[in-house]
């Protein structure tokens, strides 16, 4: 049996013997440690970020539009125009599966907003509560959101994008309690958008919106068809059952066929998830190739060190042997240093790493962590990490064991 006080004292006794080759050896595996789990970390930030941004406009959120029929069905022509009012929403909300929440939108440009002789026209949306948390519309401390009272009694109250805020009363003053002018009727700012990163949209984005509820929408401004409508998935996996109900209940009320993807455009966004999760698994592939590409060239070092040590050591492996050492424990004996170089390393690298990383969350990057996002260290992360040092350290250490196990014992003596 191999003792391991006795192997690690030996091996501790030969790497102070030769300090120099150890400490380049040590580099490699802590540089390529360092490197796999940087490059890991960022490339799961920057994972996450891309995910953070794109669901600034909601997760698993779908948007119809009516549109105009381009086949014919049941006698009726093509061309018509397929004209959505809020109790079409709620026919799908009663007779459709798989929906969280859905809520009916009103949308209009030609409306104006006012605060003294501050002017904007942004877009003027009328909508109902459940709206908010599917669209990840919440709110700044002090103010809410547009709730079930405000609609039932056709209340007069404004949410404002934060961007719209800062233009109509100045940069992050305070708006909840005051009164803006939508065409010159007075609404009462209830809340203001908590800041959010949104890379799309299909309006304008919710920072450069106002917000009213849907009932008061209909009542000022006399609309009775609404622009679209919005819904959110229980499982972004029924996203093309819940879709071919929508177009066969709406088709059955506005006898067009079912089939006509012309009579309603809907955007589903869970097509991005799908985008970003091959995106970065392509783009975490491609950093984790790059880092283990790295850390291989400090695992080639090692075991060209590894080698060198069994040629140094050649007589000293004989002369154990003709004690009764057998091959596996001279094996073990070898295995074990290299396992013992690269975990060294691998903690120091680790060590760096962590650090890089808390310093880098800490610097006021904002602009780049907006785009790029902040270094992860998940758990997958570190998983991956060690793994690779793993394969790398049994890979380096067991070729030059394996050729000290079975060097000929006559042979060493000789040396």
């Amino acid at each position: 049996m191999l003792n391991i006080r006795e192997s690690l004292h030996e091996i501790f006794y030969y790497l102070r013997q030769y300090k120099s080759r150890t400490v380049m050896t040590l580099f490699g595996i802590i540089w390529g440690t360092l490197t796999v789990i940087l490059l890991l970390a960022f490339g799961a930030g920057a994972k996450k970020q891309l995910k953070k941004s794109m669901h600034g406009m909601g997760e698993s959120i779908c948007i119809v539009w009516p549109g105009r029929t381009t086949v014919p069905f049941e006698g009726y022509g093509i061309g018509r125009w397929v004209p959505m009012t809020s109790d079409d929403v709620e026919l799908i909300r009663r007779e459709v599966g798989g929906i969280r929440y859905i809520s009916p939108e009103f949308s209009q440009w030609h409306g104006v907003i006012r605060v003294k002789d501050r002017i904007n026209r942004p877009n003027i949306t009328g909508v109902i509560p459940e709206y908010g948390p599917m669209r990840s519309i919440w709110w700044q401390p002090g103010g809410r959101w547009i709730n079930d009272l405000d609609v039932e009694q056709k209340r007069r109250v404004a949410f404002l994008g934060n961007n719209l805020r800062d233009f109509l009363f100045g940069k992050d003053k305070p708006a909840v309690g005051r009164y803006v002018y939508i065409n010159d009727i007075p609404f009462l700012v209830i809340g203001v958008l908590k800041k959010k990163i949104q890379n799309s949209t299909y309006n304008q984005r919710d920072a450069d919106r106002v917000f009213i509820p849907l009932t008061t929408y209909e009542s000022i401004f006399g609309e009775k068809y609404i622009s679209d409508f919005v819904y959110q998935l229980k499982d972004a996996r029924q996203s093309a059952w819940v879709k071919q109900q929508i177009y066969r209940v709406l088709g059955r009320k506005f006898k067009f066929d079912p089939k006509d993807r012309e009579a309603l455009s809907i955007w589903d966004t869970t097509e991005m998830d799908k985008f970003v999760y091959y995106f970065a698994l392509g783009f975490n592939i491609f950093l984790g190739i790059i880092g283990a590409i790295t850390l291989l060239v400090g695992g080639i070092g090692l075991a060209n060190i590894m080698y060198v040590v069994v040629q140094e050591r050649t007589h000293e492996i004989g002369i154990r042997r003709t004690v009764g050492a057998k091959q596996r424990q001279i094996l073990l004996q070898f295995m074990l240093e290299a396992f013992l170089i690269i975990g060294i390393g691998a903690a120091v690298g680790f060590v760096f790493a962590v650090v890089i990383i808390k310093i880098f969350a800490a610097l006021p990057l904002r602009s780049f962590k907006d785009v790029a996002g902040t270094p992860q260290l998940t758990t997958w992360v570190a998983v991956a990490a060690a793994l690779l040092l793993s394969a790398i350290g049994f890979l380096a250490g067991y070729f030059p064991a394996r050729r000290a196990a079975k060097l000929n014992v006559v042979d060493c003596l000789r040396l």
